[in-house]
């Protein structure tokens, strides 16, 4: 069963290969959502600070029964705070709002404020000052694993080479039909494991012809062969839902896939729309 299995981080640090999503689940459905999933078996939950559910997912862990050491808690710091004081106070916020004692992963959310994704100013000072926050927070014991997300090679880059940290994780916006190859490829050569987030392409690939045809021939979902797709590369799927059956069922990739299909995959033709999701920065500048 993946719920049983475990990357290891280049700190050492081990991580649970299918985490819980909870982005768009409200705070006061958070913690029955993580109670659910940890009866199921998942033992790695994935919030942020911008999903406004870090409290109900904190209640959630408190609640579920399972001894701290057990759960695996990732959050991230805010995109827009982009200097010292701002990350430190963001990080303690996350403290006090989770109420978990520490937290696993804690990630900077983007290198740029949501304002200015993916504009020509990649904010390098800034991150670094973020970084030196999480660094110092780590040092301090209060978190057990630093990263990042929505980096591209060059953001990586500019860590790699001031921080006194390497990032463990990079986690992005990665599926069938929109698998950045090169980031991913930067990721594994650098030792940073790629978490994908939105394995399903927010929903609106499950209708793939070609996804589809192929799903049915491994007698799988759809859903779950997107899961399956992501570790076959090596990457850690964040599939999203409130939905105990689909909790159960996106647990269920004990396939693998043939090498061939595979490649098919690899080069579905891309999503040209991502429906409701398409108003966020990291979905709209993808199409």
């Amino acid at each position: 069963m993946v719920l049983d299995q475990a990357y290891t981080l280049n700190n050492r640090v081990t991580i649970p290969k299918l985490g819980l999503g909870t982005w768009m689940i409200d705070n006061d459905q958070a913690a029955g959502a993580v109670r659910a999933a940890a009866e199921i078996g998942y033992r790695h939950f994935d919030t942020a600070e911008g999903y406004g559910n870090e409290q109900g997912v904190g209640e959630g862990i408190r609640s579920c029964g399972l001894p701290r050491d057990e759960v695996f808690v990732t959050t991230k710091l805010e995109a827009d705070y982009k200097t010292y004081a701002e990350a430190k106070a963001g990080i303690e916020g996350s403290l006090r709002d989770l109420d978990i004692d520490y937290i696993d992963l804690m990630i900077i959310h983007a290198p740029q404020p949501w304002a200015h994704f993916r504009a020509d100013d990649h904010y390098f000072e800034g991150n670094l000052q973020a970084w030196k926050a999480l660094e110092e927070a780590h040092q301090a014991g209060k978190i057990r694993a630093i990263g990042v997300s929505n980096f591209e090679q060059i953001d990586l880059e500019n860590l790699l080479a001031n921080g006194s940290v390497k990032p463990t994780v990079n986690q992005i916006l990665a599926h069938i039909s929109n698998t950045p190859f090169d980031v991913i490829g930067f990721c594994q050569d650098n030792g940073i494991l790629v978490e994908a987030y939105s394995p399903m392409g927010h929903g609106e690939i499950l209708h793939n012809p070609t996804i589809v045809e192929m799903a049915q021939r491994y007698g799988v979902t759809v859903a779950q062969l997107c899961i399956r797709y992501c570790l076959e590369l090596g990457m850690l799927p964040l599939p999203k839902t409130a939905n105990p059956d689909h909790m159960r069922t996106n647990a269920q990739v004990g396939f693998t896939i043939s090498a061939e299909d595979l490649e098919d995959l690899k080069n579905v033709t891309p999503i040209e729309n991502y429906g409701d999701a398409s108003q966020f920065p990291v979905y709209s500048e993808q199409v």
